[in-house]
């Protein structure tokens, strides 16, 4: 086999060009080209080949079949190549919660009335020690101490590692992603919190919220801001 070294190495975080899986028969409906190559790109995207195949609309069974197929070395280099950018995306997320916690719904009596924000430390403790292991065991203590628990110097270490790995956390979100995408992101959230807000009116306070917005849309359409036109606003 003759290996091209003239083909550029794929950089850190990216998906390296692969030759297809050559099928016997080209079905508009079967694994072609392009649908293997939209696989791996999802494979990249979820960490999931299960997850990978429906988004193609395919089955996991057929993606491993490819895999196994004896010209299929190219189409396995890229497939670990996209599990490999698959796990670096949830590393990102378990940071993601370790350090901001998991927003869940609040129920009361089968209704919607809010949400609330969950952290889990041991989420925590188990990022702490990939990211710093010289500093953390593995049983969850720092290295040459004792549990934290019970102990309040030690707890405040702990809090104060956290808010460490916050901060360069949310530096690093910021230098990777693009303006937009945070803006996005942060209306996103605004959004959901105005929902959980409105959800948890009840039905009577809820249409006078909405009778105002509009008095109030009506208004600026009208022109009319600030003092009424015929006084000060006083009595």
């Amino acid at each position: 086999m003759t290996i091209d070294k003239r083909r550029r190495r794929p950089r850190p975080g990216e998906l390296p060009a692969f030759l297809p899986v050559p099928r016997q028969y080209q079905r508009h409906d079967g694994w072609t080209d392009e649908r293997q190559r939209n696989f791996i790109a999802a494979l990249a995207d979820t960490g999931s080949v299960k997850a990978a195949a429906h988004r193609v609309n395919m089955t996991p069974e057929g993606a491993y079949l490819l895999r196994r197929h004896p010209e299929g070395a190219s189409f396995r280099q890229a497939w670990e190549a996209a599990l490999a950018l698959g796990v670096q995306q949830l590393e990102d997320i378990a940071m993601e919660r370790a350090l901001y916690g998991q927003e869940v719904p609040v129920y009361s009596y089968g209704k919607l009335i809010g949400s609330r924000v969950v952290h889990n430390d041991r989420l925590l403790m188990f990022m702490l020690r990939n990211r710093a292991p010289t500093r953390f065991s593995a049983d969850g203590r720092a290295a040459g101490r004792q549990n934290t628990i019970g102990n309040p110097v030690k707890a405040n270490e702990l809090s104060r590692l956290k808010r460490q790995w916050r901060k360069e956390w949310e530096e690093e979100r910021k230098r990777e992603e693009p303006e937009d995408d945070c803006l996005e992101a942060l209306d996103t959230q605004l959004e959901r919190m105005r929902t959980n807000w409105l959800a948890g009116m009840t039905s009577r306070t809820r249409a006078l919220y909405e009778a105002f917005r509009s008095a109030l849309d009506e208004d600026e359409t009208a022109g009319r801001t600030g003092w009424d036109e015929e006084g000060d606003g006083e009595d």
